[in-house]
């Protein structure tokens, strides 16, 4: 995976002002364009698109500054304007081209990427497959922008509004596994933008031959393989911890990768105030 990503980097840098075609090299590359949006987002700290907007507007940065007609370096990069072209340098420059070329400055220069795999066996991470049938995660859904760190108020709200009837009556519901109540998230953005939105479910798994009682949102969820990675400690820290650890650690060491799914977080013990927590992650998952 590190080498495939690494090959990605070269390949922007080599056509910066054309179209990337991610699906050809993800399929070149042995992979998938879901898994390896996912990967560089982990890891880059950046969503691909971004990268190669900043990495564009840097090299650009050098023909602003040595005169070259705006139209031109504009039609270069892959704008239609000069007006679209100044936007975007903009954006990541925080000044005009005109502004360059009158003080040489300030620019914001994003580096070449260069991934590598450090290990350092620090991480442990308690890790199982599971192979399982299709089923339905049953709930109360909501749209709520993704947040990378710390609690997501947006999902707070959510959860606080249902009255404490309907989380026992979810309980009672589930039959299968991922067992107790889930933290459900699906229809994330492939390049995990913060801010995005996404679906969260608060909910149970229900067997695929239950029926789903008809006020209840549900996601169908076919069969296939999973990983599912426990994690006891401060939450969410440790939780989001082992997020990141997925991307830096198993999945670059692991015969698999990341398949379009939801993402489901299994609370099996928590403090009364939730500050720490025994959790299970499961990402759907394939074999390379």
């Amino acid at each position: 995976m590190i080498a495939d990503l690494n090959r990605l980097v070269d390949t922007v840098e080599a056509h910066l002002a054309e179209e990337l075609d991610l699906a050809a090299l993800a399929q070149g590359a042995g992979t998938t364009e879901y898994h390896l949006r996912r990967m560089f987002s982990s890891l880059a700290g950046m969503p691909l698109s971004e990268y190669v907007r900043r990495r564009r507007m840097t090299v650009a940065a050098a023909d602003v500054a040595a005169g070259e007609p705006m139209l031109d370096i504009a039609v270069r990069y892959g704008y239609g304007s000069t007006e679209a072209f100044g936007r975007a340098f903009r954006a990541v420059h925080g000044s005009s081209p005109s502004d360059v070329r009158r003080h040489g400055g300030p620019l914001r220069t994003q580096p070449k990427l260069r991934f590598r795999l450090t290990v350092e066996g620090n991480f442990t991470m308690d890790t199982r497959i599971a192979d399982r049938p299709a089923f339905h995660l049953v709930g109360r859904a909501a749209r709520v922008p993704l947040i990378h760190e710390g609690v997501n108020p947006h999902i707070q709200a959510h959860i606080a509004s249902l009255p404490p009837t309907e989380h026992a009556r979810l309980k009672a519901l589930g039959d299968t596994e991922p067992a107790g109540l889930l933290q459900v998230s699906a229809d994330v953005d492939p390049d995990y933008v913060e801010g995005s939105e996404l679906t969260y479910l608060h909910g149970v798994a229900l067997s695929v031959d239950a029926t789903p009682p008809a006020d209840l949102d549900v996601i169908e969820v076919p069969a296939g393989e999973w990983v599912v990675f426990r994690t006891s400690g401060p939450y969410p820290a440790a939780l989001q911890d082992t997020w990141a650890a997925t991307a830096t650690e198993w999945f670059p060491s692991n015969p698999w990768r990341l398949r379009p799914g939801p993402s489901i977080v299994a609370v099996l013990e928590r403090a009364d105030d939730f500050s720490t927590a025994t959790t299970e992650l499961w990402l759907p998952i394939e074999r390379e």
